[in-house]
């Protein structure tokens, strides 16, 4: 048979089993009649109930939502370039983006997750990993805008990432890729006697939020996936998936599925806290970078960093144990009372519920199953609270409603299963559209869910909105869960690709929004606070404009005496100090993006120009009426005049 043919009959089976299961997930009824858009409606001049954050996966971004209306209000630059603020462009922010591999201007963005204040989202900040080259941000929720990037060491695919402890003590993260460790050229079938995974904790700045790594635990070779900690009674302990206990290293769709059962890891932190001042921990290489935006000076600060302590569990007993889960778990989630551990195998036939009361009790009975690379496996009978039967196919997470109920997506089969929390019960499903990967209700991985709606957040949306060519929007779906029964009340397209989402109540996040940005506070060194210290300063073929930006001029508004090749620093002040007035700039030959400056800040951008003439500049973001006329001309010389600087400031 030819090559051809075989492609063209995989190719067929492909768009079979598509079909199939859009054709299967099709209701035969339309779920958004009745009162759905009346749910969904905020009138104009209202303010809709949450905030909804959703990664932008491939995009390294975060998407800024209402609900219900599904309205798109910002997307927020984190691990990639943003040129609609200048966000990784600017002097002041390219720091950002540098790592132990040097600039690095995009990543994998995953898991966004609210700040926590006694397991209950206190509205302070998000945190989101990045993926490719592992990596956390701190968003500062009264500005939305990334405020610190940590680089991970000794990880590779930063996957089960940034879960928190309920006061946010920790960010929790491990490493989805084993590696060598530390790394070192080694033969890739040497996998099982020279690869290791780690879990890491990185700790959180109670006031200021500023993070730190503060230990990680050496961990057999398995690829560990997602994470959720413990609350009210297991708080203290942190729960990891991991699959690959077969610790396959080629053709994992096929050799990392071979067992009936693969673990969570339970980590207990406040053991390692012990063990860590007890001496225990060892020093391991592993250089990463740590990036701040300091706030005052509107500049980052990158340091880089060697060395973190890590603690390995054979020289640390009760630092680890690990339950059996089927079947290649993904998530792994904590109901608001912390006595129910749920596991979502994606390849499994049921929820597995695992007890946290039992464990402690298995642990003391030594109810083991044998052990892993000397980690003690639990005896899955001694942990087990029960089994959801009937879950649906490829269950992946689960969130809750603090309604006694918990809602888990199932990829395979698209839906939603609701089930009764004690009972195992399924209560209800409902399909979605399509091929659901996590979900979200407000609040509903923390104590105290704030419940009302779940939101689907699907890989696939074929048929369902305009064709776009052949990358399609991802999306989100919107349901009611005040009923016994689910009901779809909104579809809306999504950034990048939207792996997990967090909901918070806006009243919550608008009492700590910033409204005055006062310009006593900016300590940038080439700020200027008034028109009259507004200037142009050549050294050699550096020239610095300090420019400042008001309603509705630049001053100064006309420069002469740049020349060829000159490196053109605009440090542009905004002198507006209320919250909503930023103001923009571009010129004309600007090879890297625009600014946006906001309210009493100082951002600077590099202009380099390569041509004799005149070249316009404006304000990008309307300001007000006359923003038209907010503009100026640069007038560039041939690289060996000696035309002076000039320049204009209005008396």
């Amino acid at each position: 048979m030819k090559k051809t043919d075989l492609k063209k009959i995989f190719a067929g089976l492909g768009f079979i089993v598509l079909f199939g299961i859009i054709w299967l997930g099709c209701p035969s009824e339309d779920l958004t009649k009745g009162d759905a858009a009346e749910k969904v409606f905020v009138e104009p001049g209202k303010y809709d109930e949450f905030y909804f954050f959703t990664s932008g996966g491939f995009s390294g971004q975060v998407g800024v939502y209402g609900l219900p209306s599904g309205r798109h209000f910002k997307t927020i630059g984190v691990f990639a370039q943003h040129p609609e603020t200048g966000y990784g462009y600017s002097e002041e922010t390219k720091g950002m983006l540098e790592t132990s591999f040097g600039f690095v201007p995009w990543d994998d963005a995953h898991h966004p997750k609210l700040s926590q204040t006694d397991g209950v989202p206190d509205g302070r900040w998000l945190f989101i990993n990045g993926n490719n080259t592992p990596r956390i941000a701190r968003i500062d929720l009264k500005t939305f805008e990334t405020a610190e990037i940590i680089e991970i060491p000794n990880a590779g695919g930063n996957h089960a990432s940034p879960f928190l402890t309920e006061n946010t003590e920790y960010v929790v993260s491990s490493t989805r890729f084993s590696l060598p460790i530390p790394q070192r050229d080694v033969p890739i079938s040497t996998y099982k006697e020279n690869f290791k995974g780690t879990i890491s904790f990185i700790k959180v700045e109670p006031k200021s939020g500023e993070m730190s790594v503060a230990f990680q635990i050496l961990v057999p070779g398995f690829d560990y996936d997602l994470a959720h900690a413990g609350k009210g009674p297991s708080h203290g302990w942190a729960f990891f998936t991991c699959y690959n206990t077969e610790q396959a290293n080629s053709m994992k769709e096929v050799n990392a599925s071979q067992k009936d059962k693969d673990f969570i890891a339970a980590v207990n932190w406040k053991l390692a806290e012990k063990y860590l001042a007890e001496g225990k921990g060892k020093t391991l290489n592993g250089n990463y970078v740590h990036n701040v935006f300091d706030e005052h000076t509107h500049n980052t600060v990158s340091k880089q960093l060697n060395g973190v302590k890590v603690l390995d569990p054979l020289e640390c007993p009760g630092l680890i144990y690990y339950l059996p889960t089927p079947k290649s778990p993904h998530g792994v989630d904590v109901d608001p009372s912390g006595e129910y551990i749920v596991g979502g195998g994606k390849l499994a036939a049921v929820i597995p519920v695992h007890s946290f009361s039992k464990m402690m009790k298995a642990i003391e009975s030594k109810a083991f199953d044998g052990d892993a690379y000397g980690i003690p496996v639990l005896k899955y009978d001694a942990v087990i609270a029960g089994e959801v039967q009937n879950a649906g196919l490829g269950p992946l997470h689960t969130e809750f409603d603090g309604e006694g109920y918990a809602y888990t997506s199932a990829f395979v089969s698209s839906e939603i299963v609701k089930w009764k929390i004690g009972t195992w019960e399924v209560v209800d499903r409902v399909p979605t559209y399509y091929s659901i990967g996590h979900l979200t209700i407000p609040g509903g991985d923390s104590k105290k869910p704030w419940g009302k709606y779940v939101i689907a957040l699907n890989k696939i949306t074929k048929d369902r909105y305009l064709p776009t060519g052949p990358e399609l929007t991802q999306s989100a779906q919107l349901f009611d869960i005040s009923g016994d029964k689910m009901q779809l009340l909104l579809d809306f397209p999504t950034v990048g690709e939207p792996h997990y989402a967090q909901a918070i109540p806006a009243e919550i996040l608008m009492k700590n929004s910033q409204k005055i940005f006062r310009l006593d506070d900016n300590k940038h060194p080439q700020a200027v606070k008034s028109e009259k210290q507004a200037r142009v300063e050549r050294k050699g073929s550096d020239v610095h404009v300090y420019m400042t930006t008001i309603r509705t001029h630049f001053a100064p508004d006309n420069i002469e005496g740049i020349k060829v090749g000159d490196k053109v620093y605009f440090h542009i002040t905004n002198l507006e100090q209320d919250w909503d007035i930023p103001h923009g700039f571009a010129i004309k030959g600007l090879n890297n993006s625009e600014l946006l400056i906001m309210p009493g800040q100082t951002k600077t951008i590099l202009w380099t120009p390569k041509f004799e003439g005149v070249y316009p500049f404006y304000c990008t973001d309307f300001c007000s009426a006359l923003h038209q006329e907010m503009q100026g001309y640069v007038r560039v010389s041939a690289a060996n005049s000696s035309t002076p600087i000039l320049y204009n400031i209005q008396k």
